[in-house]
């Protein structure tokens, strides 16, 4: 029996128009797997399985303290099998080599290499983390892989619901739906890594029907990776610094903050007259140029999500309208200029 990650890329992957035999050759299953779940009303019935104590449990703690004991050198798996052997262990060698692993140091980061996307194809999602404590302020940042347009919503809070409804707000932007969404350890998104197998992951459940309903595929870049999704991280940081620092700025000397209302009416402007606008470093054009080309792949918008409750709609559709300016900008344009 498939997991439901499982359906609901067989889901997602028919209704971006795929044959069931594109399908069964992508996900190395089998094409009458495929057709018996196409068939399904609705995805199958998992019922929860209390998580079992594992004769494992009473050898961790020595495990890691002989993994530190060896730093920076390494025993390995069949090493520490041998003496967790002689102390009684007589479970599993899989789950036991599986847990050494998870204990290894992360390798040195490879060289990068710049991966581009088809129109369509990509969206990056992550959170620029600007101001922590009792008055929080984050913003859900989404960069399309081929244009490299983006949508930005500072927010108070990072809940699913959140998460969510940032999501909707930036289809809307975009005029369309990606046909795959990454993202990095959200715990709103994904709960396990390689729970079925390498690469194959558990997700959040409400996550994972919320993307079977926009016909998305969720997916993951690897633990401490980010640079799989490079384009989004780059965003964020010329957020940071060509528009949520000299805002900042500019609100501090008229003794103010910024809140996430401020922010999301300077930030549409911002997207739609500079960030957007700007020729890029990587593509050498402008970002609402290639999304006038992406736009045409991207998938239509489903209706509204049953269990969303949007409180408001976006701002007007991607670059008709500018808000009218609540504090003066020259000082972060005049820095954009110089970046762009």
């Amino acid at each position: 029996m498939l997991r439901l990650e499982g359906y609901v890329e067989i889901e997602v992957l028919r209704r971006q128009g795929k044959s069931i035999r594109a399908i069964s050759a992508e996900l190395g299953i089998a094409r009458n797997t495929v057709r018996k779940y196409l068939r399904r009303k609705g995805p199958p019935k998992m019922k929860a399985r209390p998580e079992r104590p594992s004769k494992l449990d009473p050898y961790r703690q020595y495990i890691q303290e002989r993994i530190a004991q060896a730093h920076p050198q390494w025993i390995p798996a069949s090493g520490i099998e041998r003496e967790i052997g002689e102390r009684g262990y007589r479970g599993r060698g899989s789950i036991l080599r599986a847990y050494v692993a998870s204990l290894r140091p992360a390798a040195a980061p490879d060289p990068v290499v710049r991966f581009e996307t088809a129109p369509g194809e990509q969206l990056q999602v992550d959170w620029g983390e600007f101001r922590s404590g009792r008055d929080p302020l984050s913003a859900f940042v989404a960069t399309l892989g081929y244009s490299r347009s983006s949508y930005v919503e500072f927010v108070t809070d990072k809940s699913l619901a959140t998460l969510k409804r940032c999501h909707v707000n930036a289809f809307e932007w975009f005029e369309g739906v990606p046909h795959r969404v990454l993202y990095d350890n959200m715990k709103t998104v994904i709960l396990a890594r390689h729970t079925y197998g390498p690469g194959l992951h558990r997700f959040q459940p409400g996550f994972l029907d919320f993307a079977r309903h926009y016909g998305f595929l969720p997916q993951v870049c690897q633990p401490y990776r980010a640079k799989t999704k490079g384009k989004v991280e780059r965003f964020i940081g010329f957020l940071r610094h060509s528009f949520y620092v000299p805002l900042a700025a500019t609100l501090r000397a008229a003794g103010l903050g910024v809140d996430a209302q401020t922010a999301n009416i300077e930030v549409k402007r911002w997207l739609r007259t500079i960030a957007n606008e700007r020729r890029h470093g990587t593509t050498g054009q402008i970002p609402r140029e290639r999304w006038e080309e992406e736009r045409a792949h991207l998938m239509k918008l489903a209706p509204q999500y049953p269990e969303l409750l949007i409180s408001s709609k976006p701002q007007d559709p991607l670059w008709r309208t500018v808000p009218p300016l609540q504090h003066p900008l020259s000082v972060y344009e005049a820095l954009v200029e110089s970046a762009a």
